[in-house]
This record gives structure tokens, sequence and C-alpha cells, in this order.
């Protein structure tokens, strides 16, 4: 349950602070195995049917370092402008916690595999703003732990908890920030952007789907202030486990009042972890939080050290994808659209699925204009990712197609779509059972014409009286009487021809 906090203006904390803020963002990789055995990652398993002595922490048991792990954080450091290491080894950070089977968890300390690199990110408006990289570090997940009884969920309350085992030794990315500063008062934004911007990239490197909503991704947000006139940082708070964009731009925000409020208060802040609540946007306290010294980190005996041949970190370097505010760049000036627009196809998850629609066969703007209207308009009344909707790019491909070679209108395109998300089948399954096509047979047309003409005398003589602009009304009486399945233009054309008059 949450408690009431009290919280300083955001304009007054701004006028009295600088905040300085540190993002920890942890990205499960999609490896078919975990980071130190052969046990499966495969999601929707059994609780603690994908285990076994090594990522159980059984004595005797040896762990070996998963390639694909290695090879995954190395393109991650690459993508992040960050330096590789020739020689890095994994270290034993210990603490006790019951969703932690070995009471250490296998991860690097002072020797990451990758540092010192940068990240820029796209805000609203389309000012870039550099976040520096500190580090880029192997780990491995822990289990899940479920608790039971409590009104909220925690373990505050809970009667029981249950283990799952499952997730434990998941090769994980821990992606960490140098300190950021200078945004001001967009401290919030850069927040979202920058974790926004990684989740891209990340799905662009092909090393996770970064889903935060299922836990593939998740940041911590650390955040203290500073006063204008001070050298020095504030004490920070660790606002854990954030998944989504939203929650983390909100919890930023939050912590910015709560500080201020605090601080203005005569208060000191207190160096702890604190849980996000989506419900209301507010944090609570958590534990205390440790510094490094507390975790007695030492090197782990039983892994080598892991040192990547120059040759081999070169060719991964010259098979990565074109990266994602590249590939922006490069398609908002081949689409001919503003940086708003392509910010609301970015915010709207439509960008892929529009690149995927155009390589289907469909032109640029009408795979905007159809991902961006009708079915974005389908998943916001749905609550689903434009991507979980059941329409796949090439059938949005096939429509337009349909579209352009004149076998349906627009109107008759939007329920051939309604129709493949109803499930209904493929686009021209659902033209054949709804009889859907356009109307092009001229002797159906010329006999609707002609009715439409005999039943409106007055508008068939203003339109021989030149006003060419009455013809409208009579295009609309063809169309309803086809059921909006007659070519508009033809129709049209049909009228007045039939009056006499030139177009």
């Amino acid at each position: 349950m949450t408690t009431t906090t009290d919280l300083e203006s955001y304009e007054d904390a701004l006028a009295s602070y600088d905040p300085v803020m540190g993002l920890e963002v942890h990205v499960e990789l999609g490896t078919a195995t975990k980071m130190f055995c052969g046990c499966s990652t495969a999601l929707g398993a059994e609780p603690n049917t994908q285990t076994c002595p090594t990522c159980l922490g059984m004595p005797g048991a040896l762990p070996v370092v998963n390639a694909t792990g290695v090879e995954s954080a190395i393109k991650i450091g690459l993508a992040l402008h960050c330096e590789i290491a020739e020689w890095c080894r994994f270290a034993r950070k210990n603490y006790f916690y019951p969703d932690m089977p070995k009471n250490f968890q296998t991860s690097q300390y002072d020797e990451p595999i990758a540092f010192n690199g940068y990240l820029d990110v796209q805000l609203e408006d389309g000012e870039t703003f550099r976040v520096e990289i500190e580090r880029a570090h192997m780990e491995e997940d822990t289990g899940k732990s479920t608790h039971v009884g409590g009104a909220t969920g925690r373990i505050h309350g809970a009667s029981h908890s249950l283990l799952d085992y499952n997730r434990a030794g998941i090769p994980l990315i821990e992606i960490v920030t140098k300190p950021i500063t200078g945004a001001g008062e967009r401290a919030p934004e850069v927040a979202k952007a920058y974790v926004r911007e990684l989740r891209e990239l990340i799905r662009a490197l092909g090393v996770s789907e970064a889903r935060m909503e299922m836990g593939q991704m998740r940041c911590d947000v650390n955040l203290s202030l500073m006063r204008k006139d001070a050298d020095k940082f504030g004490t920070r708070s660790e606002t854990k486990n954030v998944n989504s964009l939203r929650s983390v731009e909100r919890a930023a925000r939050f912590e910015i009042q709560r500080h201020a409020a605090v601080l203005n208060g005569g208060g000191t802040v207190i160096q702890e972890t604190r849980h996000f609540h989506e419900d209301t946007g507010s944090t609570t306290s958590g534990r205390v939080k440790e510094e490094a010294e507390d975790y007695r980190y030492f090197p782990e005996p039983d892994l080598v050290p892991v040192a990547p041949s120059r040759e081999w970190v070169e060719e991964i370097r010259a098979a990565l994808p074109e990266l994602p505010l590249v590939r922006r760049t490069r398609l908002l000036t081949e689409w001919g659209i503003s940086a708003t627009e392509m910010q609301a196809i970015l915010n709207a998850g439509a960008l892929d699925l529009i690149v995927a629609t155009i390589d289907a066969g469909a032109d640029a703007a009408s795979a905007r204009k159809w991902w961006m209207g009708e079915l974005a308009r389908a998943a916001n009344e749905s609550g689903k990712a434009p991507d979980e909707l059941s329409i796949t790019p090439a059938q949005v491909a096939r429509v337009t197609e349909l579209v352009a070679k004149g076998d349906l209108n627009d109107k008759l395109a939007r329920q051939v779509i309604e129709g493949v998300l109803a499930g209904e089948g493929t686009p021209d399954e659902v033209v054949d059972k709804r009889g859907l096509k356009v109307v092009s047979d001229e002797g159906a047309l010329t006999a609707a014409v002609d009715e439409a003409i005999a039943g409106n005398p007055a508008i068939a003589d203003k339109i021989r009286g030149g006003k060419v602009a009455a013809a409208g009304a009579l295009v609309g009486a063809v169309m309803k009487a086809t059921r909006g399945q007659a070519d508009a233009a033809r129709v049209k054309e049909l009228i007045l021809e039939k009056l006499g008059v030139e177009g």
C-alpha cells in the first residue's frame, strides 16, 4: 500500500536544484541456453523445470561461459561506441536473497567487457542529447519470487513466497550510464528517450526482444539533486525495476519532487532503493542501498577470463546492422516527413511495421497511412501494441495493392482490414466472403447513374446549368445504392457525360 509523500512543485524544485541521473538498464539476452549452463531459457515452462546443478549452485557443479552471450555483449558494446576489453573476467557478487540459489551472483565488477561509450538520443522536439555510457557488463539473472497473501504483491504483508528458479542464470547485460547532468527540467524526458533509444538499438542488434512488459528489459533510475551553487552531487535514491518508458519518466519526475521536498524541509535524503507504483506514479522506500564493498566482490575462481581477439571484435563490428538513429534519419529523408511525424510513428511503435509493409510492396505513404490510421485505432481500442494485432505487414501491403489496382476504395479497404483483424482470413478471402470488390462493370454503373439522375431532377438541372460541384450529391446517391462499392471517380465521369457537362 502506498503512503502519502510530501512533494515540491516541479517548477520550484528545478528553480533551486539541478537533477543528476544515473540509469542502469538490465537486458535479458535472447540466447537459447543460460549464461553458465545448458538449461533452456524458453518462457512459459512449469516452475523449476529448467534448472540444473550448475544454475542452482550445487557443490561441485562448474559453470561454462555462453559464447553467444559474450558475442551479444560485444555487439551491444560496439553499438554504444564503447571500448571492448582485451581481457576481462567475472566476479562473485555476494548477498543473500531467496531468489539467488547460489547466494551470489556471477557478474563483472572492476573489469567489464565494454566501457567508456555513449548513446545519442532524440527528444520530442528533435533535439539530440548525448548520454555517456560508463560500462556494459555481463551477468546472470536471478530467479522469480511471487509473494502471496498480501494486498500489493510485494513481500510486505505477504503470508508466504513462491520461488521459481527457471529464470536464474539467464544471461543479462547491465548497461550503466555515467552521471547525466545538464538536462535540467527535461531530465525525465531524457531518461525516457534514452531507454527508448536503447530498446530500439537492442532490437536492431537482434540480441533480445527487449519487451519491458515481460521483464526482458528493466531500468533502475538513480536520481539525486544538486543545489545550483553546489559543486558535488547530492545523495541518490535508486528506483528499481521500472518496466515501461512512461514509468521511467514518471519515476524520475516524482523523485525530483520528493527529493526537493525533503531538502527544502531541512531533511536528509536517504541512500536507498525504492519501488515504483504504476497506479499512482509514486515511489516508496525499499531498503538501504549497499555500497560496492558490502557485496564482497572477488574474482570468480571457476571461470577463465574472457579475452576476445581483436580480429573477432572487428568481424562483429563489420556485421553490425544500421543503428536506429541513423536509420530514422535516412527514412525521414526518403519518406519526406517531418521529425514530428517520425516521433509520432516511434511513439506508436509502428516504425518496423511500416518498413516491413514497404518491403512487402506497399508505397511509403500508404504504409504510413494504414499503420498510423486504421491500425493504430484498432491497437488502441484493443489495448494491444500494433505488432500484436492479427494482421501482418504483408497483408497490409496486399490491401494497398488492391486499392492501387482499383479493386478496393478506402471505405472497402477499411472493411477488409476489419475482417482480417477479426480472423476472417487473408485480405483476398475477406474480399470474397464479404463481396467487397469495387463495382467496375460499366453496365451496372450506368444503370445506377441513370437511377440517381432520374431520382434527383433538381440536382441534375443544377449540374446542366454549370454547377458541377452539385455532382457530389449524385455521386453520393450512387455510392449508397452500390453499398460504397462503386468507383467514385468513374461515377462522376458518367454523371457528367450523361448530363452533357465537361468536368
